[in-house]
């Protein structure tokens, strides 16, 4: 996952709390499933990585959300690291809070945890939240800041800091705030069609990340086109509260029907909608 724009509105006493779009970046060549309810963990609902076992995106059944992306350091990778889909995995299965001790683990805990040992990874951002406490926290192991709880506001990730000025972030973290002050709650197709841009950004605009220029521009797109690597799939997710009820809305468009094999243009959708499963107390 490269590109993550979102918006967090966790005072909201009716409405969107989180709305979010993204693009899964990846190699063509790593086989992966589709997002769906994973069959040994039934409350989780994300794709999967078949060659790692993680995933890049999820939520679960009792209001557990998690994303991620990798930092972009091409000089700092290590082919020994481990797979750091399972830091997804963990929290929306609930593995955090079993080997922890802890029955009401929240995304600071988990995320404080996870910086303990940030430095065997690849650079990575990783976001986590909890519906039922109106809580979303980010980390990313190459950054200074310590792990924290997001503000209210419109935000974006690519594979640098949180809302570090690529020119897609911030386009696409601005088309999303527009979009949204039209209409609060956009058909989550409008928000995948926001994400399938492949325009590329002016070379005056491009980071310098250590990366060969024609790569550079090939990857400022939103959606990315190259033979090897790109755009896996685009997700679109709304989570609205109605009173005492928390409602999760996901779409899912893949270039991947489950087959591992890439089509483009990617037309296999998948979509689902399930209310948030409160503990009783």
């Amino acid at each position: 996952m490269c590109l993550i724009v979102f918006d967090w509105r966790p005072d909201a006493a009716d409405g969107p709390l989180f709305t979010l779009a993204a693009n899964r970046d990846e190699f063509f060549r790593r086989t992966a499933e589709p997002v769906g309810w994973w069959q040994d963990a039934p409350g989780v609902l994300a794709g999967r990585d078949l060659v790692g076992g993680g995933t890049w995106l999820g939520m679960s059944r009792d209001g557990r959300f998690a994303a991620l992306t990798n930092y972009r350091a091409p000089h700092e990778m290590r082919a020994d690291a481990p797979t750091r889909g399972t830091l997804v995995g963990d929290w929306l299965n609930g593995n955090a809070s079993r080997n922890h001790g802890g029955e009401n683990d929240t995304p600071l805990a988990y995320l404080q945890r996870v910086a303990q040992t940030g430095d065997i990874y690849n650079g990575f951002n990783l976001l986590v939240g909890d519906w039922t406490r109106r809580e979303l926290g980010w980390y990313c192991n190459r950054s200074d800041r310590a792990p924290a709880l997001l503000a209210p506001g419109t935000h974006g990730i690519s594979n640098a800091v949180l809302d570090t000025a690529w020119p897609k972030l911030v386009k696409k973290r601005a088309e999303l705030a527009a979009i949204l002050a039209r209409d609060a709650m956009p058909p989550l197709e409008r928000l995948i069609d926001l994400m399938r841009d492949p325009r590329l950004a002016r070379d005056d605009e491009l980071p310098a990340t250590g990366i060969p220029l024609e790569r550079e521009r090939a990857l400022s797109a939103a959606f990315i086109e190259t033979p090897e690597y790109g755009t896996r799939g685009t997700t679109a997710l709304r989570v609205t509260s109605h009173g005492e009820v928390v409602n999760v809305a996901v779409a899912e468009r893949s270039d991947d029907n489950g087959s591992h094999r890439i089509v483009r243009p990617g037309d296999f959708e998948r979509s689902f909608a399930f209310n948030v499963e409160r503990e009783a107390g």
